[in-house]
């Protein structure tokens, strides 16, 4: 089991609260590595893997505007999935991935292992953008779903 994953579980526990998920370059491994661990049914909410620009418009709210001048891939819809997500599910964090895990780039401008991740507690949001500057699938989607999950411990530590 990740280690990661089980004090994300424990501590969500500890405090009574729960997450949701939204996924793109991750396809749920996020919502994985979470619903791994026992306990975590009590805390996990509800996992979307959402790939399509339209279906991040139409099951999490994100604006086609911002698909359409920032890209999927963009620290603005990585923002707007979480809290996206997090208000669908009536969670109290949501957390989100959008990326391009590889082999190969976007064809526009983005290269492979780049993804961004965002968590929301519906008052404060956080972002990062994560380069790994490798063409291998696996390692950038685990790399990011593993990331997600240290980021909503450090967020939630944080407002402790």
């Amino acid at each position: 089991m990740n280690e990661s994953a089980e004090k994300l579980v424990k501590l969500l526990s500890e405090k009574g609260r729960t997450v949701a998920t939204a996924e793109s370059c991750t396809g749920g491994l996020i919502a994985k590595l979470i619903t791994d661990i026992p306990g975590s049914s009590d805390v996990f909410h509800y996992g979307a893997v959402t790939y399509s620009n339209e279906i991040k418009a139409e099951m999490l709210g994100v604006d086609e505007r911002t698909l359409a001048e920032n890209g999927a891939v963009s620290e603005q819809t990585a923002v707007q999935m979480a809290e996206g997500v997090r208000k669908k599910a009536n969670a109290d964090y949501g957390v989100s991935s959008t990326g391009i895990s590889g082999p190969g780039g976007d064809g526009v401008c983005n290269e492979a292992g780049l993804s961004f991740i965002a968590v929301s507690d519906g008052e404060h949001i956080a972002c990062t953008k994560l380069e790994t500057h490798r063409n291998d699938r696996d390692f950038n989607r685990t790399y990011t779903a593993v990331s997600a999950i240290k980021m909503l411990i450090d967020f939630m530590e944080q407002k402790q």
